[in-house]
């Protein structure tokens, strides 16, 4: 694997960084998570949008354009051969002191890896999953919001750790009124009849890009869609329930806090929508040759 920085590639054994780097000290960076599928990058230009809102929203200066990032991800897919696969992409404050100080940090780094990725096996795709609500709070707006995708993972992690010990793969967060939020890296959907509902962006959730693919394949199917408030309630009486992610793609859930949802398999609309979505993916995107 050959892994991008700042406009070098090397060897995935000599890909480093100080530890005087505030991405590391700190977690004063953002990233973001594209995947690639049949040769293409699925989303390219909204993902990197949505990584120059980031840092846009932290003071962070990416030190190139949006065209030479695009054009450095795709090099980087082609170099690793990424056709089917995943690409991180990390911009950090840089080099810096041990204080706080951001401004101290002359060089931001950009980063760039291609490689593959399996979240979940193919039989809970299948089959589906089981998740628990947890007591980490998803992160207040006012702190820091959700709709930046940070470095800063730990309300996340924290998150993941508590679903893992319960036996589960994925946690159900809350935000602080005890509204539905989202999953720790997934969007999160329920399905009443035609009707799919979906926390909104001042939920306290970050606006996922294969979230509002699958809200547009949803509504070519018919099915309305709605962005609105919802608590656990809705989600245990839904007649289905799913997640959305670059990396986990469209995956139905079948039990929450060890409520059976629906039928407890991966219902009608989730199984639509997860073709429909594979269908899309293979057949859009920024080409890799």
């Amino acid at each position: 694997m050959k892994v991008y920085i700042n406009g070098k590639f090397f060897p995935e054994n000599e890909a480093k960084i100080s530890v005087f780097d505030h991405g590391l000290l700190y977690g004063d960076g953002v990233f973001e998570g594209i995947r690639t599928y049949n040769g293409r990058v699925f989303m390219l230009e909204e993902h990197v949008d949505r990584f120059f809102r980031s840092a846009q929203a932290i003071c962070l200066k990416i030190p190139m354009t949006k065209t030479e990032l695009i054009q450095a991800i795709v090099k980087t897919c082609k170099i690793n051969n990424t056709m089917n696969g995943y690409v991180r992409l990390v911009g950090t404050r840089g080099v810096g002191t041990l204080g706080l100080n951001p401004y101290l940090c002359k060089k931001p780094q950009i980063i760039i890896i291609a490689a593959d990725i399996s979240i979940y096996p193919r039989k809970m795709y299948d089959e589906g999953m089981a998740i628990v609500t947890v007591g980490t709070v998803r992160n207040l707006p006012e702190a820091v919001n959700p709709q930046i995708k940070s470095l800063n993972y730990l309300n996340n992690i924290l998150a993941k750790i508590e679903a893992i010990n319960a036996g589960v793969p994925e946690a159900l967060m809350l935000n602080s009124q005890g509204y539905v939020a989202e999953a720790t890296g997934d969007n999160i959907f329920a399905v009443k009849g035609q009707c799919l509902k979906t926390p909104p962006t001042h939920a306290g959730i970050l606006e996922g890009i294969t979230r509002n693919v699958v809200m547009k394949l949803a509504r070519e199917m018919g099915c309305e869609v709605r962005e609105e408030m919802m608590t656990r309630y809705d989600l245990y009486t839904a007649d289905e329930v799913f997640l959305t992610g670059t990396a986990a793609e469209v995956i139905g859930v079948v039990k929450i806090d060890n409520r059976q949802i629906g039928d407890g398999r991966p219902g009608k609309i989730t199984r639509e929508l997860m073709k429909r979505f594979k269908e899309y993916a293979y057949n859009n995107g920024y080409p890799i040759r």
